[in-house]
């Protein structure tokens, strides 16, 4: 009884992040975009432009528009992913509207200011969205496409093809707010990597030493993280050894290195970044 309970309502905290993410977007966009006639990439860089032109609703406009990219999307990602995008991109419409009331009651005077904020807010409900394994909609699931077969980076996959969006716009609507949206984008892209991936970044650790075993055990011990053996060959010895390799967080690296310098003050290592880690002890943010 209690599984069948937990299986029937597992998708409501999922749910609730989701509303969360994507009515961040719909505030962001009028406290801190549209009152600066600011564009935007994708579906609603469109819908915007319509708006600023014709006068048409834009929350509408971007339900219409992504109407033939879900069908697109259906045939490339799976049921539960474009379900969920669903639920955001209906959200992200309805707020678009639902918020309206605060280009009349926040209004910043500095148009960077603006961007910035409007960046920093979007960025942060399309990082919640995605993080739930969804989407708002538009060039989101172009790119989460794009992630799924080619491993591309969602927000610089974004950002390129809204930057051609807006290049065109731009052509309509001068340089200069181009370049600010420009920057609100690329403040978002950033902000929705971070959120998406999680500000604890890891780091990926090689370590040679003649005391591997010794070190292994520190490790596994001192920072409670697995380690994997890899077997190695000097080119110029020819002496085969057991190369350490372990992934930490940002914040052990600098114990890490005083357990290796400890045991082996020579040993080398080799450390780079991991933009993303999914398995036990890292929990699980893939879609």
């Amino acid at each position: 009884m209690n599984k069948v309970y937990k299986s029937k309502f597992k998708y409501v905290p999922i749910l609730i992040m989701i509303v969360l993410g994507a009515s961040l977007g719909g505030i962001a966009f009028n406290a801190f975009l549209i009152p600066h006639k600011l564009l935007s990439g994708g579906v609603s860089g469109v819908a915007l432009i319509l708006n600023y032109v014709f006068g048409l609703n834009p929350g509408v406009l971007i339900f219409i528009f992504n109407i033939p990219i879900f069908l697109a999307g259906y045939k490339f990602m799976d049921k539960e992913f474009m379900l969920l995008s669903l639920v955001g991109m209906t959200v992200f419409s309805v707020s678009i509207d639902m918020f309206s009331f605060l280009k009349e009651i926040v209004y910043i005077d500095d148009t960077l200011l603006s961007c910035l904020y409007g960046g920093v807010l979007n960025g942060i409900g399309m990082g919640i969205v995605f993080r739930n394994r969804a989407s708002q909609g538009g060039v989101d699931i172009i790119a989460v496409i794009f992630k799924k077969y080619y491993s591309m980076n969602i927000g610089k996959t974004s950002l390129i093809i809204n930057i051609i969006i807006i290049g065109i716009a731009s052509l309509f609507f001068g340089l200069e707010p181009a370049m600010y949206t420009l920057v609100s984008m690329y403040v978002a892209s950033t902000v929705l990597d971070k959120v998406q991936q999680g500000f604890g970044s890891s780091k990926s650790v090689m370590i040679i030493t003649d005391n591997e075993q010794q070190v292994a055990d520190a490790i596994l011990k001192t920072l409670d993280r697995g380690v994997t053996y890899l077997e190695g060959e000097g080119a110029y010895t020819g002496n085969k050894k057991r190369v350490i390799y372990c992934i930490v967080a940002l914040k052990q690296l600098a114990k890490l290195k005083q357990i290796v310098n400890e045991i082996d003050s020579s040993a080398f290592m080799a450390v780079s970044d991991t933009a993303e880690v999914l398995g036990h002890g890292f929990g699980n943010r893939g879609i």
